[in-house]
């Protein structure tokens, strides 16, 4: 039956086959369809807010954007985590067509499209067309990131119609339209996981800052940076400073993402507000996915970073990771990179499953690896009650869109060419986050440090493989990885049955 459900839903946007669709006579959301009449509601509303949901998980859009980076790899651990080599392949280019993940995210992705766009013709409430227009605009933004062209279909359309499909350049415009509509017309939110004016206008910066990238003709570069853009994402930063977003200050980096995030928090603009009674985005899969059996709480023992990327922090930089008040001295975890023995609740030195000693190491073999090798990474962490966690229900806000990030684009955007009217520079932004951090100031920066900089301020939040796009560095040699590869592999395919049933897709040149 689940099955059958998620097939007529998909159907219904048209990404199985035409003809599927005309056989099947349900109606994908009951009475909540563009069919049933009426104007949308707060509750067709919140069916779009709950397609994000998926992107907290530990697969599809966030390893598509994390495991094909210099910061990530999923190594098979004897038995564990073969998964029919889904991660392995992801980490060394060699997906194709029919790789699961890839075909998911598509569906993820174009459902959350499909329906913010029921919501958009139906809505009287020019606030909840708004926040829909935010949200179909989220979700194209990854489309358009991730593969390059996005099928879009009216629901007002006839069942037996095919989605057109839009270039990376025309859904740029469209995407861009979206947010302009929403930024007129939203305010501040009451949590990060409503839509709001500041949240649009961060996005904006980021698509302004990707701009050359989605207008290129060629893909994976080289790319040319218009002065016109980079100013507008100057412009965007500076609305988000405006609306009175600040860095955290000295030793408090992790409370951006730790259990009371939503009241600590300076810096998070827009993600999935979460609960201890309702947590539907949940961020424990971000510390299960690489907690050991034997640690507190008990994880799934996976997901690693590379030793490169952990060497590029300077020792004294708290992002490299702290002993974490409430939640070391209870359990024994610290916040951000753990490497070496690791310790439980009372301080004491945590075992293998075969009795050696918890020692995670810096060496680690993508094909083969022991239960105990690889960097762990903690950038989420659960709430302990006493000696013990229950995650059930992790309150921990989980993060699409933060300040630093936001300012760390605008830096960027100078060193492109881009001016901002107050005068700051590109030096002076990256050490006002480099300093509070414990790291030294730069003296200078340049495109390659400034790569590098987001890397360790944005490490583990779904960025890496964008950020290195633009940078033209995703094909480089990295661990595991050992070879160049090509250009093609900076988008991803179009899933094989998207492309063989709806003909205004063509695959993408290199699959």
């Amino acid at each position: 039956m689940k099955k059958i459900t998620s097939r007529a839903l998909i159907c219904s946007l048209i990404l199985i086959t035409a003809a599927g669709c005309k056989k099947l006579t349900e109606t994908p959301y009951g009475s909540k369809t563009i069919d049933a009449g009426g104007a949308s509601s707060s509750a067709d509303l919140n069916g779009v807010y709950s397609q994000l949901y998926g992107q907290a998980d530990q697969a599809n859009t966030y390893a598509l954007q994390e495991h094909s980076t210099d910061e990530m790899m999923g190594p098979t651990r004897g038995t564990d985590w073969g998964d029919f080599g889904t991660w392995r392949k992801l980490h060394t280019h060699t997906w194709t067509p029919t790789h699961n993940q890839v075909n998911d995210t598509w569906d993820q992705l174009n459902i959350g499209v499909y329906r913010a766009t029921q919501v958009i013709v139906r809505a009287t409430d020019t606030k909840i067309k708004a926040e829909a227009s935010f949200l179909r605009a989220w979700f194209m933004f990854q489309v358009i990131d991730l593969y390059g062209q996005a099928p879009y279909r009216d629901p007002n359309a006839p069942n037996s119609s095919v989605p057109v499909v839009y270039t990376r350049s025309a859904a740029t415009d469209f995407i861009i339209k979206d947010l302009e509509f929403a930024e007129a017309n939203l305010g501040t939110s009451a949590n990060i996981g409503i839509a709001s004016k500041a949240a649009a206008q961060a996005l904006l910066a980021k698509i302004y800052l990707n701009k050359a990238v989605y207008k290129s003709a060629v893909v994976g570069g080289p790319f040319t940076f218009a002065k016109a853009d980079m100013d507008k994402v100057i412009e965007y930063a500076n609305k988000v400073t405006a609306a009175g977003y600040t860095l955290e200050p000295a030793g408090k980096y992790f409370q951006d993402f730790a259990w009371d995030n939503s009241e600590q928090s300076h810096e998070n603009i827009f993600g999935i507000y979460n609960t201890t009674t309702n947590a539907p985005g949940s961020a424990k899969n971000r510390w299960r996915m690489g907690l050991h059996y034997n640690q507190t709480p008990d994880g799934w023992n996976g997901f690693t970073t590379l030793a490169d990327f952990y060497k590029s922090f300077e020792a004294t930089d708290e992002r490299r990771g702290v002993a974490y008040p409430g939640l070391t001295d209870k359990i024994g975890l610290r916040a951000g990179f753990a490497i070496g023995q690791q310790y439980g609740p009372g301080g004491v030195a945590l075992k293998q499953r075969g009795g050696k000693p918890l020692i995670f190491t810096e060496d680690v073999n993508l094909n083969y690896s022991t239960e105990a090798q690889g960097i762990r990474v903690f950038k989420y962490f659960p709430q302990p009650t006493g000696n013990t966690v229950n995650d059930d229900n992790s309150s921990n806000d989980y993060v699409f869109l933060r300040y630093a990030d936001v300012m760390l684009e605008k830096a960027e955007a100078i060193l492109r060419g881009g001016t901002d009217p107050s005068g700051q520079t590109a030096l002076a932004i990256v050490n006002a986050i480099r300093v509070p951090r414990g790291a030294t100031p730069l003296a200078s920066v340049d495109l390659t440090a400034m790569l590098a900089e987001r890397g360790r301020e944005l490490y583990w939040e779904g960025w890496r493989r964008n950020d290195l796009i633009r940078f033209e560095k995703f094909n480089d040699p990295v661990d595991q990885r050992p070879q160049k590869t090509d250009k093609s592999k900076t988008i991803y395919p179009i899933p094989q049955r998207a492309v063989d049933t709806n003909p205004n897709l063509k695959q993408n040149a290199g699959y």
